[in-house]
């Protein structure tokens, strides 16, 4: 059985035409949807990280949040915008709550 490794996302990451991506973020996308972006990636980063951390698939947390697994995977691999509704139930299955606090424009 092969182990997953995680590959951790550098500073340099470049952009599909080269540059780099912060400096591609800057000329593409307001402020607002950059932090917009981060914050979605951090909600789905802890919902990935609490379910790897129960150890469960993406079809156990179907069933125990009713939340169908497709779904999961989209929201997990970023190709979908899910309700908010939906990140309740994923987190609450998961022993999680969803916690409002100011954005630290430092991380």
């Amino acid at each position: 059985m092969k182990k997953k490794v995680k590959k951790k996302v550098k500073s340099d990451r470049m952009s599909p035409v080269g540059e780099s991506w912060e400096s591609y973020e800057k000329k593409h996308f307001s402020e607002n949807e950059i932090v917009e972006a981060d914050l979605m990636v951090q909600v789905v980063g802890e919902i990935i990280k609490a379910r790897q951390e129960k150890n469960i698939s993406q079809r156990d947390l179907e069933m125990i949040s009713g939340v169908r697994q497709s779904v999961i995977a989209r929201m997990e691999k970023g190709i979908t915008d899910p309700q908010l509704s939906t990140i309740v139930k994923v987190l609450a299955s998961l022993g999680k709550k969803l916690t409002i606090a100011p954005i630290n424009k430092d991380c």
